[in-house]
């Protein structure tokens, strides 16, 4: 069992869990994610390690309530476990000193680049950090980010913070001004990577999209993960989760991601019913 350390709420509907996981935590690194089971005939659930603390062998968690798994994750508190954490998963993020690298943050997806962009800067490069979301509210990490980063962009939809618009925006005028970016980096939403590859793809920028396929064993037996990078198949669970940006075939990744729609909705609908919610602020 893997116990709960600490549980706190980032946002609405999104939960933060710091999880004793020392085997993990020994091996873990930026970009590398588990694959969690909440109960005997729970769900397995891939995660990205969001941080990680070798001395006190405790991995950081960051899940937003989209469905019945999610949900019931998301009601975990200090003290209640895991039945199962398998990881590391996938391959560590590819850090090198390359110059400039621009890390896009797409809503929950701050939590996976935060450990990318700290080992960019750790490596020497100077990091330029955009961060997206709905609203003011549902952003977070902005102290560790903010700590990591020689600057950071912020934008919103709504207007309530920062720019009023989306990460692209932000990126071209980061670039548009002056600013030799030598990678970008980009986690979120499929639309906002796909938004973003193809702003960079005409700037000739390298662009390193993390995908969230759907994904069942992760060890890349069941093939559930399977994407169409440069024309070839790859699993996002072994060969990923990274991948060449402007290679995705985000079209197709997109279809596969919603075909299982329709029951998601109705098993949350059951859990809805039930009684059950994400704790919120």
């Amino acid at each position: 069992m893997y116990e709960i350390k600490h549980a706190a709420d980032l946002a609405e509907s999104i939960r933060l869990l710091v999880v004793s996981a020392p085997m993990v935590a020994a091996k873990a690194k930026a970009g590398h994610f588990v694959v969690v089971r909440n109960g005997e005939t729970g769900e397995r659930i891939p995660l990205t390690i969001a941080d990680y603390d070798r001395e006190q062998g405790t991995i950081t968690l960051v899940i937003q309530s989209v469905g019945k798994s999610s949900s019931e994750i998301c009601e975990l508190k200090a003290g209640d476990a895991f039945t199962d954490v398998l990881g590391p998963l996938g391959h560590a993020t590819h850090i090198d000193r390359v110059g400039t690298v621009v890390c896009v943050a797409g809503g929950v997806g701050v939590a996976p680049v935060y450990p990318i962009a700290r080992a960019f800067k750790e490596a020497g490069n100077k990091l330029i950090s955009v961060i997206g979301a709905r609203s003011k509210d549902l952003i977070f990490f902005q102290t560790e980010m903010e700590a990591v980063s020689d600057a950071v962009h912020y934008t919103t939809d709504d207007g309530s913070y920062g720019l009023h618009g989306f990460v692209t925006d932000a990126v071209r005028n980061i670039v548009d001004g002056g600013e030799k970016v030598s990678e970008v980096v980009a986690i979120g939403p499929l639309p906002m990577m796909r938004a973003v590859a193809d702003l960079t793809r005409g700037y000739g920028i390298p662009t390193v999209v993390s995908l969230n396929a759907l994904m069942v064993d992760g060890t890349g037996m069941c093939g559930g993960c399977r994407v169409t990078v440069g024309g070839e198949t790859k699993f996002s669970c072994v060969d990923g989760p990274d991948f060449d940006g402007h290679q995705v075939d985000f079209a197709e990744l997109l279809r596969r991601q919603n075909r299982f729609g329709e029951e998601e909705k109705m098993a949350y609908d059951r859990h809805r019913k039930e009684g059950h919610k994400c704790r919120i602020r």
